[in-house]
């Protein structure tokens, strides 16, 4: 195998959750782009469009329904290049504090179901404004920006004073940063990508809630976390069974044994006359032991 390629597979197995969902995205838009000029230069069509119209999440309820797979599709789906750094970058960043705090697994949780949060609002918004009316059929999403504004908002939540050095600006609390993302995402619904603005804060309110719960000690994402580990477990590889073989060892005779249960009685026997003259408290902790064992035979 090319060495180039194997290096690819090694950082991707070994590494953290933040690098394959990383590795994802960007597998994802060199599919689309590459796949797509090959099928350009062959006058094939436009391949771009083509994936992006099976992979994108369509606001109209009589095409998702047809393509219920985009609601997790169009978290990984990149047109532009521009895009995909953006949202890697303030992934890596805002990723990089929630896994001082927080496990991987609650980041895999927050990004996914941040995801799908954003892209439900999106959909129930398209559906339920009427100023969306006429654009409803051929409206879609795409793009990761909804979970990368879950995490961002997450780890805000979890550590608002948590200080960030910005160029230009120096030291800047994390809150500041979330407050001003999801302010410009308001102000930005009544421009040209109110869709993905408005699938953003359904990414940002996701991660609020959760962490605001988490921090009461509820995890209402627990079902979730336990459809994940069922996964994992399906599409794991079984490992071969390895048969083992153990050296018999010997028995004990039934004399051996008897000799020693009556020795053990005889233990026993010394440690209750001991608790009978001074009581409970005056058995040092080997015969507190002793007894506690007996007691469970």
């Amino acid at each position: 195998m090319n060495p180039f390629i194997q290096d690819i597979k090694n950082q991707y197995k070994n590494g953290s959750v933040l690098i394959k969902l990383i590795f994802v995205n960007v597998a994802v838009f060199l599919m689309v782009n590459v796949i797509g000029s090959l099928l350009h230069l062959f006058n094939l069509g436009d391949g771009v469009s083509m994936f992006v119209n099976w992979l994108a999440l369509p606001a109209d309820f009589s095409i998702l329904i047809l393509k219920p797979w985009t609601l997790i599709s169009y978290m990984f789906l990149h047109e532009g290049l521009w895009h995909l750094l953006m949202n890697m970058l303030v992934l890596y960043f805002g990723s990089q504090i929630f896994l001082q705090f927080l496990n991987e697994k609650k980041m895999l949780i927050t990004y996914l179901l941040g995801g799908l949060s954003g892209g439900l609002l999106y959909i129930l918004a398209f559906n339920i404004f009427p100023v969306f009316s006429n654009v409803l059929q051929i409206s879609i999403a795409l793009g990761a920006s909804a979970s990368v504004m879950a995490v961002l908002i997450a780890a805000a939540t979890y550590v608002p004073n948590f200080v960030v050095r910005l160029v230009f600006l120096g030291n800047v609390k994390l809150k500041y940063i979330a407050m001003v993302y999801f302010v410009l995402d308001i102000v930005s619904i009544r421009g040209a990508n109110s869709g993905g603005h408005i699938a953003h804060i359904g990414g940002a309110l996701f991660g609020y809630f959760f962490i605001q719960q988490l921090k009461k000690g509820k995890d209402f994402t627990l079902g979730f976390s336990r459809f994940l580990d069922y996964l994992s477990m399906f599409f794991k590889p079984r490992k071969k069974m390895k048969v083992v073989y153990k050296k018999q060892t010997k028995t004990k005779t039934d004399q051996a044994y008897n000799n020693q249960k009556v020795a053990n009685q005889k233990k026993v026997d010394i440690i209750l006359d001991k608790i009978s003259k001074s009581g409970y408290d005056s058995l040092s902790a080997e015969e507190k032991a002793i007894l506690f064992d007996a007691s469970k035979k």
